[in-house]
């Protein structure tokens, strides 16, 4: 664990006032057990934090995935006079080119990205505060990358937007719950759209019984762990992208996630699915928190099932059961797709930070920012993008043949 106090976080070393922003000193630490203290503290109701950030989710990552991808923790937390955490930011650090590189931890498996702030430090800290906590990092990286940070959470600006940033490729998507899920549902269809989906629900259960639960053993989260990830190969092999699913480590870290309970008691990653008597025709993981439920990954079967979009009737009953828990929001991660628009019609705008450290950083900050400028007209190009996903198609089909 490293210890600075703010008079030394800027690279001229000149004195900052201890009152600004109500920063008396920043700790860098590299292992959870270090930072667990000010972390949980920072989760407390009435603090800023997403479902992505919290410190168990983040520690069975890294413990599954991170480490095995040479991630350390770089976690930054800074206290006022009386030792009370302001903010928390949950770094780690890697090689990149034979360079360091700090981001968020979390990886692919994390939609939001943002620190933890309690929520005065988030009104009241400004632009010079947070370069000289950031400039500490210059010697232990060459870079900071942030990407896909919100703008806003939970009515508040994202005190990061205060430094230079540019618009992320994609958008998140959410929207506003109520208690009455059949009053939310009229606001959200018209008569057709209703009707269809019924006559999809009957057409599904004249396969068989459908059912939608959500898995609470050991046994239940292995069987709809299995469905998702076949389901999940599948469809990344046939749109020709990634499977990110497929990485090591990542089956044991859902699985762990979803058999770890929060304090609330629920766990930390829910799994839901869809099936027909025996057979899971759709799956959907998420995770919640201080009123706001996130999808994080779905799959669905291919074949007969899915003309009746099993999907979607998951998506209902999913929506329908964070009615009753009395959830306000429900979001769908990230990245544009029709069926979002079901109950998820609000686009919230996401940034991305490239803050060079050194001389060598500011070269791959740029690349950076061009390679992200880049994706992102492509992916508002509606003729681009389709071009794109086309290509990739086709790529996978000849590459299957």
């Amino acid at each position: 664990m490293n210890v600075v106090a703010l008079r030394s976080l800027n690279h001229d070393a000149r004195a900052v006032p201890a009152s600004v922003g109500g920063i008396a000193r920043v700790e860098v630490y590299d292992d959870f057990a270090a930072a667990e203290p000010a972390w949980r503290a920072l989760e407390q109701t009435g603090n800023l934090v997403t479902p992505y950030q919290t410190f168990d989710f983040l520690r069975l990552w890294h413990r599954h995935i991170g480490t095995g991808s040479g991630v350390t923790p770089c976690i930054v937390a800074a206290f006022d006079a009386k030792g009370t955490p302001l903010f928390l930011w949950p770094f780690g650090r890697r090689s990149f080119g034979g360079l360091q590189l700090v981001e968020f931890l979390g990886g692919k498996h994390a939609n939001f990205n943002m620190a933890l702030w309690r929520r005065d430090a988030a009104a009241q800290i400004g632009a010079d505060e947070l370069q000289g906590v950031l400039a500490h990092l210059g010697t232990q990286a060459d870079m900071v990358m942030l990407v896909n940070q919100p703008l806003t959470w939970a009515g508040t600006t994202n005190p990061f937007a205060l430094l230079p940033q540019q618009r992320s490729a994609n958008f998140g998507f959410s929207g506003a719950l109520i208690p009455d899920f059949e009053a939310l549902l009229r606001a959200r269809t018209n008569a057709a759209a209703r009707k269809k989906m019924r006559k999809k629900e009957r057409a599904l259960a004249d396969y068989g019984t459908v059912r939608f639960t959500r898995a609470d053993s050991a046994t239940e989260i292995r069987q709809v762990l299995d469905a998702f990830f076949k389901q999940k190969a599948v469809r990344m092999r046939a749109q020709g992208l990634p499977d990110v699913f497929g990485a090591p480590g990542v089956r044991r870290f859902i699985e762990a996630a979803a058999m770890t309970p929060t304090p609330h008691g629920e766990p930390l990653i829910e799994l839901y699915s869809l099936s027909v008597d025996d057979i899971v025709v759709a799956t959907m993981g998420g995770i919640g928190g201080d009123g706001r439920f996130c999808a994080m990954f779905n799959s669905i079967l291919g074949g007969r099932y899915a003309i009746e979009s099993p999907g979607e009737q998951l998506l209902v009953h999913l929506v329908r059961e964070c009615c009753a828990r009395g959830f306000d929001t429900f979001d769908l991660g990230i990245g544009e797709s029709h069926y979002k628009s079901l109950f998820c019609g609000d686009a919230e705008p996401l940034f991305d930070s490239y803050w060079p450290l050194s001389r060598s950083g500011q070269r791959v900050a740029f690349m950076f920012r061009l390679s992200a400028a880049i994706k992102r007209a492509i992916k508002q190009h509606s003729s681009l993008w389709s071009m794109v996903c086309a290509a990739r198609r086709l790529r996978a089909r000849l590459s299957g043949a």
